[in-house]
């Protein structure tokens, strides 16, 4: 990896229109080139050539459906370098703005969302925060692991980690911090991350909202997660959110 190579990858994320195609697909979906152009705000021929530099770079993937061509991010990698200019972009104040108030969308976003195949928002740090002060994960600055008690804790709401982190990519890590930049605090990434989410998502607890990342918590889900994660931290939880100073 040399300088060129660094700056070549900074400049496609750089460029607005590409960052707004990348932006609409960290949440793991796949999308036609015409809603990404759409997405961009810019023709379906500028979109094609955005497209086609950010394949090229190894930051998109295109797969073949039928007829149709889907692009989706090309691994979770992207999605972490994406959030972690998310996380530093909402940390440059350069000149002094209102309080910013936060709408219906926001709200939900900063309660639950897909962070491409893991849960972020206060949702996502509370189970890491869970998860933590019962020792199932210890993180390590950047690092991460599973601990010999993740079996015990997890079995409490239906996840075998040893049947299922098996079934994950061999060289993708078990667990990681994940910088969370609504909140400031650590949601879990890696293989538990998306395993959690998954089961999350396949028992009915989370929703996925059309057209956006935020995951709608359900009835059932309350019931579920509330018991996991206890009733002061469900009330926590639940609190409304302090507004950051941005989105």
């Amino acid at each position: 990896m040399n300088v060129n190579q660094i700056a070549h990858i900074a400049s496609l994320v750089g460029e607005p229109a590409r960052t707004a195609m990348l932006l609409e697909l960290i949440d793991g979906r796949a999308l036609t080139a015409h809603e990404l152009a759409h997405a961009g705000s810019v023709s379906p021929q500028t979109a094609s050539r955005h497209l086609g530099l950010l394949v090229e770079a190894g930051l998109m993937k295109v797969e073949q459906h039928g007829r149709h061509r889907y692009h989706r991010l090309a691994s979770g990698e992207v999605a972490h370098l994406i959030e972690s200019i998310m996380q530093l972009a909402a940390t440059q104040v350069s000149t002094p703005r209102r309080a910013v108030v936060s709408g219906p969308k926001d709200a939900a976003m900063r309660m639950a969302r897909s962070c491409y195949d893991h849960i972020a928002g206060r949702l996502g740090v509370a189970i890491a925060e869970r998860l933590l002060a019962d020792e199932a994960i210890a993180f390590d600055g950047e690092a991460g692991h599973v601990t010999e008690r993740a079996g015990a804790v997890l079995a409490r709401i239906g996840i075998d980690p040893a049947r299922t982190l098996a079934k994950a990519a061999p060289r993708r890590v078990h667990c990681r911090p994940c910088l969370d930049w609504s909140e400031r605090r650590f949601h879990v990434a890696g293989r538990l991350g998306t395993v959690i989410c998954a089961h999350c998502l396949d028992s009915g607890w989370l929703l996925r909202r059309a057209g956006s990342r935020a995951l709608d918590i359900t009835p059932k889900g309350v019931v579920a997660l509330r018991g996991w994660l206890g009733s002061e931290q469900w009330r926590q939880l639940s609190e409304p959110a302090a507004v950051p100073g941005a989105n």
